[in-house]
């Protein structure tokens, strides 16, 4: 069992942890470039874009996927569609999303129609060839002189499939397609994720009904992206049938994130990616961050735009925020000292809005990347306003950081526990609560 564990978190070791990656220059020897010609064009989207409601798709082709994964035998057949959908971005406005669909040749064994898993997948970076719709079709990305990016989602995606339930995995607003992505917005985020959604659900040939049992579904920032979205549900997409919510790992306080972390290189262009995401969906925040930064801070902004993960990146080579900024100061500080930066940080919060869907949280109480103590008052939050929470404290993971940490690790016990959960809520079993003595 030890060996199998890890052998997948050598493929997670990404989920929060930056391991590996690049951007992906010209086509590899083995790429035709008429396919990825043609592969490009499909993530612009239409100028203008036409009108609609959010979840209507702008164009879809079919696609393949690369379900082998390691430890289990065989391949999970699945018809793979990638589509295009209008979604909402952090003002409201709208936008387009690019995401796959996976509709499982196994069937769907448990009570009523199939249901729909919308995933939201962890932490890929900010560089277009990281969108996970690119990834699906390869699992590893190489980029030389060594530069690698896994899609470690498989895993969960794999045995989600294998239980015959139907998964549309969002690539996030700004990933693959001409926008910046911006990396842990409660609101993009979310509102990506239910949109994925209604389009899987319009999807001609989906084998999915208009009101089938919906899901939401996400480790890491795809935990972010699922609170998000379980909070949005009630006022943005009422129309859907959302049965539960599975929230792995999150991060819900961006602030205290950069706080919690900061000076670890592992998770150092992280920060990068959350500062060029504000920056691009408030421009009025632009000035005030430029004025903050010094030149290396500036400069590891620019650099960590277009990549995934670098091993060897500016922002880890000065993994402490006092070496970005003018003042010497640390960048929670900065933001704290800035009314326009402390809004729109204060905006990126979870937990002020209230589920109407039971919610599963799985996080470990040492977990070196997504703070427990914030996720921990979300949960009581939630619990205050009625809402069925079961927290799934893993205090059994012993500390870890690193390559394979404790965020990495905590994933497999909420991967197991999450499976027999979805189950339940599809069956109508009562959900479990422990709101009345949170661990």
């Amino acid at each position: 069992m030890r060996s199998r564990l890890l052998s997948w978190a050598a493929v997670l070791t990404g989920t929060l942890t930056v391991v590996g990656g690049g951007a992906i220059s010209a086509p590899h020897a083995w790429t035709d470039p008429v396919v990825e010609a043609a592969a490009a064009d499909f993530y612009i989207p239409p100028a203008p874009l036409p009108g609609g409601a959010p979840g209507n798709i702008l164009r879809a082709e079919p696609t393949q996927v690369a379900l082998s994964a390691p430890g289990q035998p065989g391949v999970v057949p699945a018809r793979a569609t990638r589509l295009m959908y209008l979604s909402s971005n952090a003002q409201d406005a709208s936008t387009a999303v690019v995401g796959t669909y996976l509709d499982p040749l196994v069937p769907w064994t448990g009570p009523g129609e199939r249901p729909l898993i919308a995933y939201a997948g962890g932490t890929k970076g900010q560089g277009d060839q990281c969108a996970p719709s690119k990834l699906l079709s390869q699992v590893v990305q190489f980029d030389p002189p060594g530069d690698v990016i896994f899609e470690y989602d498989l895993v969960a995606i794999f045995t989600l499939l294998a239980r015959g339930m139907a998964v549309m995995v969002t690539d996030y607003h700004g990933l693959g397609t001409p926008a910046m992505h911006d990396y842990l917005n409660r609101k993009a985020q979310a509102h990506a994720v239910l949109d994925s959604a209604r389009a899987a659900l319009q999807l001609p040939g989906s084998g999915l009904g208009p009101n089938a049992p919906v899901i939401l579904y996400g480790y890491s920032q795809g935990g972010m992206a699922s609170s998000g979205a379980a909070e949005l549900h009630p006022s943005y997409a009422p129309d859907l049938n959302v049965r539960g919510a599975y929230v792995g790992g999150p991060v819900v306080d961006d602030q205290y994130f950069i706080g919690y972390n900061d000076g670890r290189a592992d998770i150092a262009p992280t920060y990068a990616w959350i500062l060029n995401g504000m920056v691009a969906n408030y421009p009025n925040i632009g000035p005030v961050l430029d004025a903050e930064l010094n030149d290396t801070g500036k400069a590891i902004l620019n650099e960590a735009a277009s990549k995934c993960a670098v091993p060897l990146g500016l922002a880890q080579q000065h993994q402490f925020t006092t070496q970005w900024t003018a003042s010497g100061l640390p960048l929670t500080a900065v933001i704290d000292q800035s009314p326009a930066l402390k809004a729109v940080f204060d905006e990126q919060r979870v937990g002020g809005l209230t589920p109407d869907m039971p919610v599963l949280i799985s996080s470990a109480p040492n977990d070196e990347g997504a703070p427990f103590a914030p996720i921990h008052a979300v949960a009581a939050g939630w619990c205050s306003r009625g809402v069925p929470v079961q927290l799934d404290a893993n205090a059994f993971i012993p500390s870890m950081s690193g390559l394979v940490g404790t965020h990495v690790m905590a994933f497999f016990p909420g991967l197991a526990a999450s499976q027999q959960w979805v189950t339940d809520r599809l069956a109508g079993v009562p959900a479990p609560t422990n709101c009345g003595a949170l661990p």
